[in-house]
């Protein structure tokens, strides 16, 4: 079943897939233990060729029974053919086995195949495989094959049948509401996953190519009134427009290639790893990512990446590194994730302060402490020239 299914599965095709299933099971288990008594006749009897027929009746009516359903699930949905071919095989086994317990273990899962094909609506046929089985327990009884200390036993397996096929009515009510409650929440965490991913790019558009193009747009607006009067200022204007629709384009590649950085279908190790991997690759500085089994929710996942970097793009910039380490780890409710470089460092603003670390050039730090915040985080910068750089980044997960 595809993912983008899940969402528009209806009712009746939950109850098709389990009675499906059901059916495979009842189908399997019927095999298996009539081919145990079918055995046992086989070493006990001196029938030996009607036994080894009865094993290739199972054998070849089990496998095409398993095949089949898989390939026509409607089968389950009009069950008449399936049900008037195992009515056959079970006249068969009965021929074939003279009314031994394989017949009765045989009419057991005949009754149980109807029940999860039918549910209650099977209870005329379960009466009437019923009074098929004490029929055949009024005639062993008779001829006296059966000692006289079994046949309560014997009497009992008829009704043990219905039993048989309500417990398989009961256990495809509880599996298909198991089921449908496994698929509300799958397409809840679904809507809310599309959700979630809706809201983080409309916040990056509007970080980003909104604030630019608003500006682009101010800028056009002026222009055509600057023309004559004010030619110099009209080339300024000029100037911010197309400056700005290169900073658009700039900005919409670095979405893309942040939103394909991080992928949600691997686990947030290998993200990293294969970040600092093409990284490295790209600037020939040396980077290990180092990373606890911790998997942190999709939208922290998201902004740690990006932080992460756009770490390794002020590293490469500013830095003079020759080699970079990112480590994450868990601390109590959260996680830590640390960038440390062995560049030349610089001056720390007091407590970090956003607008001195924009003026002297380091908005890149200033955008990774807004994603940290934006999923209730915090990012702090430690640095002394000649020394590296340390940034750190405080995650609540949990």
């Amino acid at each position: 079943m595809k993912k983008d299914e899940v969402d528009e599965l209806p009712q009746d095709r939950v109850q098709q897939i389990v009675a499906v299933a059901l059916s495979r099971t009842v189908l399997l288990t019927r095999a298996a233990a009539c081919l145990t008594t079918a055995v046992v006749g086989l070493l006990v009897q001196t029938d030996g060729v009607r036994s080894a027929a009865l094993i290739v009746v199972l054998l070849l009516s089990t496998a095409a029974g398993v095949a089949a359903l898989p390939r026509w699930p409607t089968l389950v949905r009009s069950p008449v053919p399936l049900l008037a071919a195992d009515a056959v095989l079970v006249l068969a086994v009965l021929g074939l086995s003279r009314g031994g317990m394989t017949y009765f273990v045989f009419a057991a899962g005949a009754a149980a195949l109807a029940g999860a094909a039918l549910g209650f609506a099977a209870i005329p046929l379960w009466t009437a495989q019923t009074v098929q089985g004490l029929v055949v327990c009024a005639v062993l009884l008779r001829a006296e094959e059966v000692p006289a200390s079994l046949a309560g036993f014997l009497l009992a397996a008829p009704p043990a049948a219905v039993l048989a096929g309500i417990g398989t009515v009961l256990a495809k009510r509880v599996l298909t509401r198991q089921m449908s409650q496994t698929v509300a929440l799958v397409t809840h965490a679904q809507r809310s996953a599309a959700a979630a991913e809706r809201a983080r790019l409309a916040r990056e558009l509007h970080d980003s190519v909104a604030k630019t193009l608003r500006a682009m747009s101010l800028a056009a607006v002026a222009l055509p009134g600057s023309l004559r009067r004010q030619p110099a200022l009209a080339e300024q204007l000029a100037g911010v427009i197309s400056q700005g629709a290169d900073a658009a384009t700039q900005e919409t590649r670095q979405l893309i290639e942040g939103m394909r950085l991080d992928a949600p279908e691997e686990d947030f190790a290998t993200t990293l790893r294969r970040v600092c991997t093409l990284w490295s690759a790209e600037t020939g500085i040396s980077a290990t990512a180092t990373v606890a089994p911790v998997e942190p929710p999709v939208a922290a996942r998201y902004e740690l990446t990006r932080i992460a970097g756009e770490a390794l793009v002020n590293v490469h910039r500013h830095a003079g590194a020759t080699r970079v380490g990112i480590t994450v780890s868990e601390r109590g409710r959260g996680l830590v994730m640390t960038v440390r470089d062995n560049g030349r460092g610089f001056d720390v603003p007091f407590e970090a302060d956003l607008a001195a670390l924009q003026h002297r050039g380091h908005a890149g730090i200033v955008g990774m402490m807004e994603r940290a915040r934006t999923i209730g985080g915090s990012l702090t910068v430690e640095s002394e020239p000649g020394l590296g750089t340390l940034i750190r980044v405080r995650v609540p997960v949990l």
